[in-house]
């Protein structure tokens, strides 16, 4: 097995500066790193992570906990989450709950244990106990996409709020007055924000909220479709939904196709999250578009940031949303 001492007598150089090149830990030559990695190469000669980790007390690793790894807007967050890691020179560990708190709970203990340098987390909502001890016995942890109230931690979040009052807005301005709406999870902060926007432009127009308007679809393909044939199947049913995530919005537009319904003839469509297909779809989607790339490499850049400095910066950085109309919404 090759060691760092083949390396350095292979570069010409002494044990300690093949030991700076690896570790960073001293300025060395340009030229003579240059040898030391060519050595290490024609060599194939690899640090031992372990011992690397001991001495610098950094494991050059993130750990990713987010809620649904078949998503596409996760999908891409851990997209750019890893991007701006692996440029920076770490690795992503990505541990996916599937919305369960004993997943979230063995995940968090696991890469505690792992001693990552750090984690962003898209929390369930319910281990807010741990994730405060965490942060309280140094771990460095940005929240993504969800933000828990009474937790010290930086948040990279989308424009929720806006984003459902603007979609919520134009069913109104296209005449739309009974206005359904398919939330997510109830104890989640962006279930919470998208229907304060909903509420918000019902009001701006005096429109009575009607709670029978309001159903959960938890985030998933199936519980939107049971939701929505419920809803949709009301005698007094509504002109237009709005899905406030993309699954959902898979979920609401499978009802609207198992009821024998047509959109946007029988029904107006809005979806929360502009995936690739959406533009496919017939009629083409009408979406409020997030930017869960940018959400990943902001909360990572945060974390950088973090793990740099003596002390910890708590911002909450809203990511802006985009309202992308086409042809799912048709004017009454």
């Amino acid at each position: 097995m090759t060691t760092i001492r083949d390396v350095a007598r292979k570069a010409g150089v002494s044990v300690a500066t093949v030991s700076y090149v690896i570790n960073g830990t001293r300025n060395v030559a340009p030229e003579t790193a240059a040898r030391v990695r060519a050595a290490m190469e024609e060599l194939n000669y690899h640090p031992n992570a372990v011992a690397q980790s001991l001495r610098t007390r950094s494991t050059h690793v993130i750990g990713a906990v987010i809620s649904d790894i078949s998503n596409p807007f996760f999908a891409t967050l851990i997209k750019g989450a890893e991007d701006c890691a692996r440029k920076n020179g770490y690795s992503l560990l990505i541990c996916n709950t599937s919305e369960k708190l004993e997943n979230e709970l063995v995940y968090l203990q696991l890469l505690s244990r792992k001693r990552v340098d750090g984690m962003i987390i898209a929390p369930t909502g319910k281990n807010d106990a741990l994730i405060k001890d965490l942060i309280e016995r140094g771990m460095q942890i940005v929240l993504i996409d969800r933000k828990m109230e009474g937790v010290s931690a930086p948040a990279v979040l989308s424009e929720n709020e806006q984003g459902a009052y603007q979609a919520t807005r134009y069913l109104l301005d296209h005449g739309h007055r009974r206005i359904g709406i398919v939330l997510g999870l109830p104890h989640v902060s962006t279930t919470t924000e998208r229907l304060l926007g909903y509420r918000r432009a019902l009001a701006e127009d005096g429109i009575a909220e009607d709670p029978s308007l309001i159903v959960y679809g938890h985030s998933q393909v199936g519980g939107a479709r049971e939701a929505s044939v419920k809803l949709l199947n009301r005698p007094d049913r509504p002109s237009a939904v709005f899905a406030t995530n993309n699954l959902m919005t898979i979920g609401l537009m499978t009802a609207i196709h198992d009821l024998g319904l047509r959109c946007p003839r029988d029904v107006s469509v809005i979806g929360f999250d502009d995936f690739d297909w959406a533009a496919a779809f017939e009629p083409p989607l009408t979406t409020v578009a997030q930017d869960p790339y940018l959400i990943g490499e902001r909360a990572v850049e945060i974390l950088f940031a973090n793990l740099n400095q003596a002390h910890r910066s708590t911002p909450e950085i809203r990511i802006p949303t985009r309202f992308l109309p086409r042809g799912s919404v048709q004017k009454l």
